[in-house]
């Protein structure tokens, strides 16, 4: 499933805070903001850390709440005026301590999910909202796996067959046996601390990343970690088959990392946003560290955003010509930072709008009208998922809410700019339902399947 480009988006927006028109309240002190030519609603509270999200052939929405480790499915319901509420609710998996993963393949009516440990598989009664057959994960088409680190600064990250802080691909259409990751599959890239958002772009197949990147971090004997490193968009080379220079390379952790802010780097005369440099010898790292020209031979990556934002999710429209980004906000910086929903501008040859230096490719959408009271009264977005109609799915596991956010009607006009006014305009085959949404078409092939934040699974359809 894929956004269309009906929604064009500035690379800069102003988010003012505004009520949901409809809907349970946000759950506490939570005061969510929009930007303009949006709208939102709450549709799901009380839920259970909810993180992965997904829609079955019925757009019933399928919720993995990590705090109680089940999967729910919720039918949903929707008024004259376009507000969406659940109208019932039941567990289909339970015990199994499920923690983030889920994806439906209609086609062959099969439901999967994960904990930290298994991939489980079920033949899916969406009449019955009932599971049977578990099975470990059999799927068609490609598997994309992400390793991410097991510390902050994990060493066996140096060794690319340990295959941590990795990620790989396995093509599953002729597997006559179980798969090692360390040893088998297509290496997509290593060096990777935590890519825990992975999407195909539709246009051309390559697999993009988020990256969540270290903290705690000095250099030259000062602590820089207030505003770096930064959190990074990275491209991964294919899993269909085409080739690229960059296929297998090394991004550089736990050595080199993308400056945020340079300013505050010491020896920083080459640094700009999103070079990659050294930082300081530590225990964790058996007392080693490399140099700046080490971290310049390395893969860069293609975009950065602010420090400690931790991205969860990215999701692509139809034409490939934007990004959006989940961040599930911070942890570690002085200043909260994060909490929201924000779209990034690609080219029609699918690679980002902006270059590497810049700070303002993320266009914020959806987020926390004041983010000094986070994380304590914010909502924290974890996972995307789109119904048929286009419409943005939200989970939030801090507050146990799921969102929606919809394109709105009655707003003057969504704000565009010169990269993205060409498709800022719904194509003449977009009904007028489809166009409160986000435009996210059903009918792209593609789908992953996210599994927890230490070991990520995809599954691709090609």
């Amino acid at each position: 499933m894929v956004f269309s480009s009906y929604f064009a988006t500035a690379s800069l927006l102003a988010i003012a805070s505004a009520q949901s028109s409809c809907g349970p309240s946000p759950s506490g002190k939570v005061r969510p903001s929009i930007a303009s030519g949006y709208k939102w609603q709450v549709v799901a509270t009380n839920l259970a850390r909810p993180r992965g999200i997904g829609f079955d052939d019925q757009e019933r929405l399928l919720v993995v709440e990590s705090g109680s480790g089940s999967l729910s499915a919720h039918t949903l319901s929707e008024d004259g005026s376009g507000c969406v509420t659940v109208n019932s609710s039941t567990n289909v998996v339970t015990g199994l301590s499920l923690n983030h993963g889920i994806a439906f393949d209609s086609k062959n009516r099969m439901l999967y999910a994960s904990n930290t440990n298994e991939t489980y598989g079920w033949q899916y009664n969406s009449s019955a909202v009932s599971v049977s057959n578990q099975q470990t994960l059999s799927a068609p088409g490609m598997l994309v796996i992400s390793f991410g680190s097991l510390s902050n600064l994990d060493l066996s990250a140096t060794d690319v067959d340990s295959g941590t802080a990795s990620v790989k691909a396995f093509n599953l259409t002729n597997r006559t046996s179980t798969y090692t990751y360390q040893t088998d599959g297509l290496l997509l890239g290593w060096g990777l601390r935590n890519e825990v958002g992975l999407a195909e772009h539709p246009g051309t197949g390559g697999i993009w990343g988020v990256e969540n990147s270290a903290d705690q971090i000095t250099r030259h004997g000062v602590d820089v970690h207030a505003t770096n490193p930064g959190e990074e968009l990275n491209f991964l080379g294919y899993a269909n088959g085409t080739e690229s220079k960059q296929e297998g390379s090394n991004f550089g952790y736990p050595w080199c990392f993308s400056a945020w802010n340079p300013s505050i780097l010491p020896d920083n005369g080459q640094i700009e946003v999103g070079t990659q440099f050294a930082i300081d010898a530590s225990s964790d790292l058996d007392n080693q560290n490399k140099t700046d020209a080490f971290c310049a031979n390395q893969t860069q990556s293609r975009l950065v955003f602010n420090s400690h934002m931790a991205p969860l999710d990215i999701k692509f429209n139809d034409t490939g010509r934007q990004a959006w980004i989940t961040f599930h906000g911070s942890w570690n910086s002085p200043n909260p930072v994060g909490y929201k929903l924000s779209v990034v501008n690609f080219t029609d040859s699918g690679e980002p709008v902006d270059a590497l230096t810049s700070k303002t490719a993320a266009a914020d959408i959806f987020g926390n009208a004041n983010n000094s009271v986070c994380p304590n009264d914010c909502f924290r977005p974890v996972a995307m998922a789109l119904d048929s109609r286009g419409r943005i799915f939200l989970s939030s596991d801090a507050t146990g809410e799921i969102y929606l956010v919809t394109r709105d009607e009655s707003a003057a006009g969504t704000p565009t700019t010169s990269a993205s006014s060409s498709t800022s305009s719904p194509s003449s085959a977009t009904s007028s339902k489809t166009s409160a949404g986000v435009g996210m078409s059903s009918e792209y092939s593609s789908s992953i399947l996210i599994l927890s934040w230490l070991s990520i699974l995809a599954f691709i359809y090609m």
